[in-house]
């Protein structure tokens, strides 16, 4: 990972999108970290907003701290209430050979940041 002194930081911002396509780039003050410059190829307005939004950081914390494992409704019983088929019946939509991507996690996106 790349790291670059603020003071340091004098080019034009289009500069460094070169850069951060390959790796994030750290920008350090005094070589303590304060920002980080990282590409966002697919990813959506939405997904980056709400990745780096404290609020949305902290409902999501809440309500994985109300969570109690064994209290919520399995998903067969969704299914079955809903008429919907088991999952292992179910046919994908998705073209053989080909494999989806993980879609990003707010929680851990922003903190690894």
């Amino acid at each position: 990972m790349k790291t670059l002194e603020m003071s340091q930081a004098t080019g034009e911002l289009s500069s460094y999108a070169g850069q951060v396509r390959k790796e994030p780039v750290i920008v350090t003050r005094r070589g303590k970290p304060v920002m980080a410059l990282v590409s966002i190829e697919n990813a959506d307005l939405e997904t980056v907003s709400l990745s780096t939004d404290p609020r949305f950081i902290a409902l999501i914390e809440r309500s994985r701290a109300l969570y109690k494992p064994g209290t919520g409704i399995p998903l067969e019983e969704i299914r079955r209430k809903y008429g919907l088929e088991p999952k292992s019946r179910r046919k994908s939509a998705r073209k053989p050979g080909r494999s989806r991507k993980a879609a990003p996690n707010p929680r851990t996106d922003a903190a690894s940041r």
